[in-house]
């Protein structure tokens, strides 16, 4: 498994970089951002994600150890592979991601390339409590409208992603309220398809 890469960049394309280590060049698939800052006959080091399957062998490389984090992250919300991922990581900062994803904007996800709005509503309820941020104080509000049960999670998770407050009832009125939040959001969203 290669962790990272330490060498010099040999050539630049619109997603991809070529890094050449001792003689060697790696080709490595990075966001608009790092083509943008990563110069061509300099030093750089790429954190790297490999992804290997029967007919490819990509790398995905990273400026930031965060940043290969964030792209793991994506990873493991179901149906969201490498490209979608990378989609996503080029919408603008690391921060600027999280943030996204920890408010519930499904609208700015939906903007990358590939993600439509279920995979951004699953990013949202896969990720929401683990990208290290707190919801806004405007995803508060929006669950502390009237009418709605504060206390219950999985009506706050849909309407952070946009649900109003009857769809969101709705959506979960067949879901069983013993189960986890995660598995109650996922239902309803399910149920939506």
């Amino acid at each position: 498994m290669i962790a990272y890469l330490n060498g010099v960049v040999a050539q630049k394309e619109l997603d991809r970089v070529v890094i050449d280590v001792q003689g060697v060049g790696y080709g490595v698939r990075v966001t608009t951002n790092d083509v943008a800052s990563l110069v061509q006959g300099a030093p750089a080091k790429l954190f790297i994600y490999e992804h290997i399957r029967e007919d490819t062998h990509d790398l995905y490389g990273f400026q930031e150890v965060t940043g290969k984090q964030l792209f793991e992250q994506l990873l493991s919300v179901k149906n969201v592979g490498p490209k979608v991922a990378l989609a996503v990581m080029d919408l603008g900062s690391e921060a600027t991601i999280r943030r996204a994803i920890a408010n519930g904007d499904v609208k700015q996800l939906q903007t990358a390339k590939g993600v439509g709005k279920r995979a951004a509503e699953q990013m949202v309820v896969e990720l929401r409590d683990k990208v290290g941020l707190a919801a806004s104080a405007g995803a508060e509000d929006i669950v502390s409208r009237g009418g709605v049960d504060a206390r219950d999670e999985a009506v706050q998770a849909l309407l952070a992603l946009g649900y109003d407050e009857v769809d969101a009832q709705s959506a979960l009125a067949h879901v069983p309220q013993d189960l986890p939040t995660e598995q109650r959001v996922t239902a309803a969203l399910k149920g939506r398809q």
